[in-house]
């Protein structure tokens, strides 16, 4: 059993641009490694935003900048690794601010930890995932969503989730994101994290099941308690303005614009 660690802080951000949440952050992140805070994680749904990691190339972006801003949605260089990827509302994205010292000091194990997380996530809407050796991220079977063996086994291997995590001095940012009822013809604009040899997919294409956010935000919370070794804390509702300056305060209400949509 894992041995439980320091205190965690857990915040619920509502529904937000990207860019705001990326800096904030990056003061998180500086404020963890001065010890000023404790471990602490942040749940969001993202405005449309295609964000690029340090991996990412020209040719894996599928139409214009000014397209892109014709369609409301944001593009953003970060410093993740990884390719391109997409965020959007109905997607829960989860930004993890953990000092890794002195006992989780390995990237790899830290992206396997994350996998877990989303693993226990799926598993809570009835969908069996699992990984793809040569890919990072978790993938299920749109063709049979109880059941995954294998990408060999799989008739229809979908990615549900993505990860991209940057580490400094041991601390964490950036994180996953996963689909819940993602508007998928957005993918299409990418290719996303880099790979064209399987698709997309989400809690809604594998099971019709459309949660909000903030319940799988509250869902997904135990599970990374757990698998991080916390004791589960309160998820609390925060703005990013009062967050960066360490006094939490209730989240306004999430927008209730449409998803931006692809013809």
């Amino acid at each position: 059993m894992t041995s439980t660690r320091t205190a965690l802080s857990a915040f619920w951000l509502g529904r937000a641009a990207y860019e705001p949440v990326h800096a904030l952050q990056h003061e998180l992140q500086e404020a963890r490694k001065s010890g000023r805070i404790q471990d602490t994680v942040l749940f969001v749904e993202h405005e449309p935003t295609i964000t690029l990691g340090r991996g990412a190339t020209a040719e894996h972006l599928l139409t214009s900048e000014a397209a892109l801003r014709e369609a409301g949605i944001a593009l953003v260089s970060t410093g993740r690794g990884g390719d391109v990827t997409l965020h959007a509302p109905g997607q829960l994205v989860c930004y993890p601010i953990l000092d890794l010292h002195p006992d989780r000091m390995d990237v790899r194990r830290y992206v396997k930890d994350l996998n877990r997380v989303m693993m226990g996530l799926a598993k809570s809407y009835g969908i069996d995932s699992g990984t793809i050796e040569k890919y990072i991220g978790l993938w299920a079977d749109l063709a049979e969503p109880s059941s995954w063996s294998g990408v060999e086994a799989a008739r229809t291997p979908v990615k549900i989730g993505a990860i991209g995590v940057r580490i400094s001095r041991w601390v964490t940012m950036h994180g996953f994101a996963f689909n819940l009822s993602t508007d998928l013809a957005l993918f299409r604009l990418i290719v996303p994290c880099g790979i064209s040899e399987f698709g997309v997919g989400s809690v809604a294409s594998l099971t019709g099941h459309r949660p909000s956010v903030e319940s799988a935000a509250r869902r997904a919370l135990p599970i990374l308690a757990q698998v991080f070794g916390y004791e589960t804390p309160e998820l609390r509702a925060a703005t990013i303005s009062t967050l960066a300056n360490g006094v939490p305060s209730e989240a306004p209400s999430s927008s209730q614009e449409k998803p931006a949509r692809v013809s």
